[in-house]
């Protein structure tokens, strides 16, 4: 199927790894520009290289801490002109209440919650001008199905939910479409890290992580892809009736009981 955004220039965060790279990939095959920015300035080389290789499509990439505001403020100068924004960086991490520190609380959102708020403030001024662009945030099922365990990203999803909704009722207006996606359980190095801490927290021993991972439906973890090519179809114009809705993806496991 045609996506039909063949020529559009889309802005990844957290484009060298992950969902990201996944989604940077997924974009490219579809004939779309790319700008990949993350902290690791070798791992988007890296990134950009294997994509150029599969597709003949211009990368740029811009190595920067998001969770800075001037970081921020550089990319958007560097790269004024995006069609579509991927918002996805961000590493918020598990625990309960008692195990996240205030000033460990306030890094992880100054990435994911406030760097994709500033972001799309950044950006949307020009979508709206030109009545044309799309914002997409990974976001995460954590907002929909809060737990202890995971309180600081469930906190900062759910926000990230409503940022969404909020936002994706009034840009239609400019003709301009905000979506949200929200990955359940996906393999990438991020859902390791989470497991081992969620282990620890429930018993003590961060090398039994693989057991947070039993029973999932399907009897396996989602697939990076999987959400890269939700996203694209959310951005392109075969999605263009959706804005203001975040998409859950996690094969049913919150109904699971």
């Amino acid at each position: 199927m045609d996506m039909q955004i063949r020529g559009k220039r889309v802005l990844v965060t957290g484009g060298s790894k992950g969902i990201g790279l996944a989604c940077a990939e997924a974009f490219a095959a579809e004939g779309c520009d790319l700008v990949l920015a993350s902290r690791d300035a070798a791992a988007l080389e890296q990134a950009a290289g294997t994509i150029r290789g599969r597709h003949q499509v211009n990368i740029a990439i811009q190595a920067g801490d998001l969770a800075d505001p001037a970081a921020r403020i550089a990319l958007q100068a560097a790269h004024p002109e995006i069609d579509v924004l991927v918002n996805n960086a961000g590493a918020i991490p598990g625990g309960t209440l008692h195990d996240i520190s205030l000033e460990r609380w306030q890094q992880a959102w100054a990435l994911k919650v406030f760097g994709y708020i500033h972001l799309t403030q950044l950006y949307l001024p020009a979508m709206e001008a030109r009545r044309d662009g799309v914002v997409v945030n990974i976001i995460g099922m954590a907002g929909r199905a809060p737990r202890a365990d995971y309180i600081c990203g469930a906190a900062g999803n759910a926000s990230l939910i409503a940022f969404t909704a909020a936002l994706g009722g009034k840009a239609p207006d400019s003709n301009v479409r905000v979506v949200g996606i929200a990955p359940g359980a996906t393999m990438t190095e991020r859902i390791i890290t989470l497991s081992k801490s969620r282990a620890k927290t429930k018993w003590g021993d961060e090398g039994r992580w693989e057991e947070m991972l039993s029973g999932l439906p399907l009897g396996r973890a989602g697939k990076p892809e999987e959400i890269a090519d939700l996203a694209v179809f959310c951005a392109s114009p075969r999605g263009g009736y959706l804005s203001g809705t975040t998409i859950e993806v996690d094969a049913g496991a919150q109904f699971r009981g």
